[in-house]
């Protein structure tokens, strides 16, 4: 691994925060609506790129579930992994009511713990809307390749460090739109293109693609664009040998 921490690569304030909306996580109006909104174009990227019926995959800061279960119905046998305990708890519970009984599967894990036991164990990694969340993005990056398993397909998203996704997604989302809720970003933790994709290189993947997407809060609409300047969508791979 080509970073390395002394503590755990989690930001105790994050965890915080999403553990206090917890119970809000499934609740298509409210705080989370645009996770809701833009699951689809996520679950679409993801797809079109790599089988995942009957594929190990796993999603890395999975939250309340929303891609877990989306991945599940999917057919893939998928593990969910988060360090924040209130999210997975509602996960759980709104996968049980929804009759997915086997999969999705959660754990309370970060990547760098959960590497420990399952190097090389997936077919599929993702980790979406949840790199600008940590305190150094290229530590998870590694532990995410390690995941995989040779030629494993990894999926990353987030949010580029452009004065462009300041105004939208910090500026108008938290404070003019109320899309989000106040201080869920620091623009200081968004990651340019350039940048992730060096950190998935030092990690030893093959960057294949980055496509930006565009979602507009008023219409509910998200679809992929050719634009990066605020969110963005990353596909590599693992080599195999």
């Amino acid at each position: 691994m080509p970073y390395s921490q002394p503590q755990p690569n989690v930001d105790a304030a994050e965890l915080a925060k999403f553990e206090s909306l917890a119970h809000r996580w499934w609740d298509r109006d409210g705080e989370f609506k645009p996770l809701h909104d833009i699951n689809d174009v996520r679950l679409q990227f993801i797809t079109d790129r790599a089988k995942v019926s009957e594929q190990d995959v796993i999603e890395v800061g999975c939250g309340g579930g929303i891609l877990a279960e989306s991945l599940a119905r999917a057919g893939a046998r998928i593990v969910g992994i988060d360090p924040a305990r209130g999210p997975l708890t509602v996960a759980q519970i709104h996968a049980k009511e929804n009759d997915l009984l086997e999969y999705p599967k959660y754990e309370l894990a970060t990547a760098e713990t959960y590497v420990d036991e399952h190097a090389a164990s997936f077919d599929v990694v993702a980790a979406l809307e949840m790199l600008e969340h940590v305190p150094d993005f290229r530590i998870t990056v590694a532990s995410l390749a390690e995941l995989g398993k040779p030629g494993a397909h990894m999926f990353f998203s987030t949010i580029n460090r452009h004065p462009k996704a300041f105004a939208l997604m910090v500026v108008a989302g938290e404070y003019v739109l109320n899309v989000l809720p106040k201080g869920t970003h620091d623009y200081a933790k968004f990651i340019k293109p350039s940048e992730l994709a060096r950190a998935a290189r030092d990690a030893g993947l093959t960057v294949k693609t980055i496509q930006g997407y565009r979602y507009n809060p008023f219409t509910r609409y998200c679809t992929l664009c050719d634009s990066v300047d605020v969110n963005y969508l990353m596909h590599a791979q693992k080599p195999i040998a």
